[in-house]
């Protein structure tokens, strides 16, 4: 996993022994970890912090999965957040379901762990592709998650670790407007308490590395809301 804040995944799944053994493994592979064991949980955990994925089970106490990805694919704060359906219903009427319901991923059970892990990972790629290692690029700034390193046309930039946690997640999503909490939670760490003042003295040093070479600052100051790239 590379240096960016480790991308949180929700297991959604009623059986203890199962929801145990997906843990162990998401987290040996370096992903933060949250549980529910039902889908009233379920629910209540993505409203109080939303994950960068959900493993959901579709057969689930009190909500059932498939219910869950309906409504969070039908919500504009979620639609967008990466869900791999498990089931052991195998028929194609059922995987075909599922993934009509907004599921973007489907795994019948029993499923291979490693399998499961790939596609966790091929989910990230698309919606966080810097924790997994893509190159990024954007107006002729090449970032390199894995080397660490950042280019500006051509020319090698001195970032510090939070100025590049910073830049990748402002790459990762050029345009989006983040606000300073929503940077503390992906750059920081949901877990440590930081002042949001911190945010805009370390926008100040990201702007400042990123013009040392010479060229327009890229990044956008919104009034009232937060920053964004391009």
């Amino acid at each position: 996993m590379s240096a960016q804040v480790r991308p949180t995944v929700l297991i959604v799944e009623d059986e203890p022994a199962q929801r145990e053994v997906l843990s162990y493994n998401l987290e040996a592979e370096g992903f933060r970890v949250t549980t529910a064991g039902d889908g009233e949980a379920a629910l209540l955990a993505v409203e109080e912090e939303t994950p960068d994925i959900i493993v959901l089970d579709w057969m689930l106490p009190k909500v059932s999965g498939i219910e869950i990805c309906r409504r969070l694919k039908t919500r504009a704060d979620t639609k967008s957040l990466p869900i791999i359906m498990l089931s052991a219903r195998s028929e194609e009427v059922d995987r075909v379901r599922g993934l009509e319901t907004g599921a973007d991923d489907y795994v019948v059970k029993p499923y291979s762990l490693v399998e499961l892990m790939a596609r966790v990972r091929t989910q990230l790629r698309r919606t966080r592709p810097a924790t997994v290692g893509q190159v990024l690029e954007f107006g002729g700034i090449l970032l390199d998650p894995e080397s660490h390193k950042v280019h500006r046309d051509g020319k090698l930039l001195k970032l510090g670790p939070t100025e590049f946690r910073l830049l990748s997640t402002f790459m990762e999503k050029p345009g989006r407007v983040w606000s300073r909490e929503q940077l503390l939670d992906r750059v920081w760490g949901r877990d440590i308490y930081v002042d949001t003042r911190t945010v805009d003295v370390h926008i100040g040093r990201l702007r400042k590395a990123l013009m040392a070479e010479g060229g327009d600052d890229p990044l956008r100051t919104v009034r009232g809301a937060g920053y964004a790239l391009g």
